[in-house]
């Protein structure tokens, strides 16, 4: 359905509130969203969907906000269950993980509330902690986090998944129900589809524990000989029991790979070190395959210069096929692994 337009007089009325409230970055993506709350009540929605409308956009600002104070700290979320016991093994690993990733300048974020979430707070510390609570009348807030410091509290599930998600550049999940499930399968699909840049992702468990194991068990068996997921998708998962491997994950996805930006059909992969040619000609021996015209290296691209977008990084260009989006974890781990990057991975 066409959306109505708008008098002339009333954008300019828009803009001139806009500019009388003090904007001045940004000014046609706030238009955008006065113009869809004013198209809201000329379409003549309903009251309730209107308050759904209004709670999300005031969360995602609270939370903006929020983030905002830590733009740059790199950020790892950890799932995991609300109802495990301080006494339990997944409690303590969750505490030492947590602990050990603080140690590298990295911010823990998590779903605010008791168990694996608070074993992970009290394991980064309240300076490294950011908490994302939800709703819920049977549920508060760990002791760890407090209101209009690091942390902010929703009443969506949506919006609360779209800031634990949003903001981070690693995701550990610990064995938990249908929530921690439900927020990975979700990563995995955002992976799948490309709709997130790549991450990485680490199950962890107890020593010993088939938590994660006998899921990729059920993958094997069930999912992969229907043809649902492709053969490779776990293979951008870490599944371990240990701590140390856990982190040593999420620091060391990014030990040369640093971000990626798609301009138009061209995906645009940031290094912290300049590849060799025989590396460049190595990585398109292994990958050339997963794209159509081959991987280069390359200055930056003009809107790169535009947007003064990071280009002091060395660069490769490439053009993925299609359907192989979801298979660009694999570059990066081939990029990772090139003799020329650092030897240790620094906060993204």
């Amino acid at each position: 359905m066409a959306q109505r337009e708008f008098p002339d007089t009333v954008i300019e009325q828009l803009r001139s509130v806009a500019a009388e409230a003090g904007v001045d970055a940004n000014g046609d993506l706030i238009e955008r969203i006065l113009r869809t709350g004013i198209g809201l009540g000329v379409d003549g929605t309903q009251r309730g969907d209107l308050k759904i409308a209004t709670s999300a956009i005031t969360e995602m600002r609270s939370a903006f906000r929020l983030f905002a104070r830590y733009v740059d700290r790199p950020k790892v979320t950890i799932f995991g269950s609300a109802r495990t016991q301080q006494d339990d093994a997944l409690y303590k690993i969750t505490e030492s993980v947590a602990s050990a990733l603080a140690k590298r300048d990295w911010m823990v974020v998590t779903g605010a509330g008791p168990g694996i979430m608070q074993a992970a707070a009290e394991g980064a510390g309240a300076e490294s902690s950011i908490g994302v609570s939800i709703r819920l009348p049977f549920e508060a807030p760990n002791a760890v986090l407090s209101d209009e410091v690091n942390l902010v509290t929703m009443r969506y599930f949506f919006t609360r998944k779209l800031m634990l998600v949003k903001e981070s550049s690693g995701f550990i999940c610990v064995p938990g129900g249908f929530g921690t499930l439900d927020e990975l399968f979700e990563l995995l699909t955002l992976q799948q589809t490309g709709k997130a840049t790549p991450v990485p992702i680490v199950l962890l468990d107890r020593e010993g524990g088939s938590f994660w194991t006998d899921l990729r068990a059920y993958a094997d068996k069930q999912l992969i000989p229907a043809g649902v997921i492709a053969e490779d998708d776990f293979e951008r998962i870490l599944i371990t029991d240990s701590e140390e491997a856990a982190a040593a994950e999420v620091t060391g996805f990014w030990r040369n790979y640093h971000s990626l930006r798609w301009v138009q059909s061209d995906l645009v992969l940031r290094l912290r070190e300049e590849p060799s040619e025989d590396e460049v000609r190595e990585l398109n021996e292994r990958f050339g395959a997963l794209t159509e015209s081959g991987i280069r290296a390359t200055g930056p691209l003009p809107p790169e210069v535009a947007d003064d977008d990071d280009v002091q990084q060395p660069r490769l260009v490439l053009r993925l096929k299609p359907r192989e989006v979801g298979r660009l974890h694999k570059i990066i781990r081939g990029i990772n692994a090139l003799p020329s990057a650092p030897a240790v991975a620094e906060a993204h």
